[in-house]
């Protein structure tokens, strides 16, 4: 079992060479090489929750094996319109827009408004804005609601919706994707992540 400072560096080690292998690939959409083959990872995660599992046949399926598998969690790099997705063993419940557990969250570059923090929090609390490092991400247990997720935070930072509107529309989305009907918010990501490295904060003076 590794430790916490243990899987934090295991995961930066990993997500800097994938990111460095993404950015030397002809194209971002293709399916990630290279990642753990389909028989080392079942070995890996056999007692997992059933959720992780469906989670990381999603994910191989559509992307290729993970860059690495700890005993807590699957990792990816770069994939599609992803900065990294990580599949975890642990479930969180969640009981917005209906119950079900949280296993997988995958990231974008992007930087809310400080002052939209609040709405984005009480808009759906598995989107999680990072300012420092200018990142948002959304954890779900399906790839499309992580896409919804990310797609209405957009509309409530730029103001577009408020946080009421949005949970209306998450809900009908959602169930319109789990009927099979057109949902476009859970299909793609629909605004361009907004890539930024400069720390808003400034030091204090003196220091």
């Amino acid at each position: 079992m590794f430790t916490k400072q243990q899987l934090v560096v295991a995961v930066a080690t990993v997500f800097l060479s994938a990111g460095a292998m993404a950015h030397e690939s002809k194209s971002a959409m293709k399916p990630a090489k290279g990642g753990m083959n389909s028989a080392q990872v079942q070995k890996i995660v056999a007692g997992w929750p059933q959720a992780s599992r469906d989670a990381i046949k999603f994910m191989t399926d559509k992307y290729g094996g993970p860059a690495a598998v700890t005993a807590d969690a699957a990792m990816w790099g770069k994939t599609g319109p992803w900065k990294r997705t990580m599949v975890y063993r642990a479930e969180v419940p969640h009981m917005f827009p209906k119950a079900h557990v949280d296993v997988m969250q995958q990231w974008v570059d992007y930087r809310a408004p400080a002052g939209k923090f609040d709405e984005l929090a009480a808009y759906d609390g598995s989107v999680v804005l990072e300012r420092t490092a200018g990142e948002m991400s959304a954890r779900c247990d399906k790839e499309g609601a992580n896409f919804l997720a990310v797609n209405l935070a957009d509309e409530v930072a730029r103001g577009k919706r408020s946080v009421e509107d949005a949970r209306m529309k998450y809900g009908e989305q959602i169930m319109a994707m789990m009927a099979k009907k057109p949902a476009p918010y859970t299909a793609r990501i629909m605004f361009s992540p907004m890539g930024n490295t400069q720390d808003p904060d400034r030091a204090l003076p003196g220091m």
